[in-house]
């Protein structure tokens, strides 16, 4: 099982155990992650699950498609060349150790 690893805005780091289908988003909602608010659950239709995925899993990820690109110039926090909806990442067996930052705002 792919472990995705959260960095929260004080510096905690929380590594949670993610099923490889599901989205960033929805294991960090599963298991309790601060900070990923997912208000829209997943739709593309908000930017409440904006994180910074670290430099060493960006060429794995790739980059955001036109509409998350829309929704992620609406974020609170500044915009990193690694911001990405974690709804829009979907876990692999690739992606093992995949580090993201959760910004310390959300809309």
């Amino acid at each position: 099982m792919p472990k995705v690893v959260f960095v929260l805005a004080d510096g905690t780091q929380t590594g949670v155990d993610a099923r490889a289908g599901d989205s960033v988003m929805l294991a960090a909602t599963q298991n309790g992650v601060g900070g990923v608010i997912a208000e829209c659950g997943g739709n593309l239709s908000c930017a409440t699950c904006h994180v910074w995925v670290r430099d060493d899993f960006l060429d794995q990820v790739g980059p955001p498609e036109d509409m998350e690109e829309d929704l992620l110039d609406l974020a609170v926090s500044e915009r990193r060349s690694g911001s990405r909806l974690s709804c829009q990442i979907t876990v692999t067996e690739e992606l093992d150790g995949l580090t993201v930052e959760i910004p310390p705002e959300q809309p």
